[in-house]
């Protein structure tokens, strides 16, 4: 196991793993425990009592974060001619088609969402393999295929996130930075957790929201109370 540096030791000091944090708490403490010289993200880490190899159980969803992740989204726009000028409107970072289809054939794949019509889709379905295991492949339930582009592309780079319970049953989501106030951060993680909530599976059965740690990027993971459950 790795040493832990003068900083870590003295930021774990100030977390009670022993205690539950109220998610107004941890919003504030996680502040004060990020040590990291960069503007470190802040990490929402969800155990939830449900068995993702059953389709009925899968959890997944979008939720728009009020104050963003404060990252800068970048977006492919790929879209028809007629509707490239609603894309760079809306802030569509890069806009085409067949160009671009060929770029990611080729393995560019430098964007962090694409957006694109259910007309395009068919000619996305060659390329799955390279944007499937990035998560990149739009999909119509995460509203990433769409005739609505401006809408799209303008939710995306307002803070639009969409989430998936993992294979051993965690979401994982970031949902800002340490630069933060404690109330932006309190205010995105408790609709991500709200949103979560909601998508309860009818299947499941005892505890749904089993823990949940509220961390930034290098920071110990900070228990907060699950109440919604």
């Amino acid at each position: 196991m790795a040493r832990l540096t003068k900083k870590q030791k003295e930021a774990r000091a100030k977390v009670d793993f022993k205690k539950l944090y109220s998610l107004k708490e941890a919003s504030a403490l996680v502040k004060e425990i990020s040590t990291a010289k960069f503007d470190a993200s802040v990490d929402l880490a969800i155990r939830l009592g449900v068995d993702p190899r059953k389709a009925n159980q899968m959890v997944r969803g979008v939720v728009t974060l009020p104050h963003g992740t404060g990252k800068t989204v970048r977006v492919l726009a790929l879209v028809t001619p007629d509707k490239e000028d609603e894309a760079k409107e809306a802030g569509a970072d890069f806009v085409g088609l067949d160009e671009y289809l060929q770029k990611i054939k080729d393995g560019w794949t430098d964007v962090d969402v694409i957006v694109t019509m259910p007309s395009v889709m068919g000619k996305l379905g060659p390329l799955g393999r390279v944007l499937g295991p990035r998560g990149l492949m739009p999909n119509p339930k995460t509203g990433t295929v769409t005739m609505d582009i401006k809408k799209a592309v303008s939710d995306v780079k307002g803070g639009k996130i969409d989430f998936k319970v993992d294979k051993t049953g965690i979401v994982h989501a970031s949902i800002g930075k340490a630069s933060f106030s404690a109330e932006k951060i309190f205010e995105n993680a408790d609709e991500l957790l709200k949103t979560i909530q909601k998508l309860k599976p009818s299947s499941t059965k005892g505890v749904y929201m089993k823990s949940v740690f509220l961390s930034s990027t290098m920071s110990p993971g900070i228990p907060v109370e699950t109440k919604m459950a």
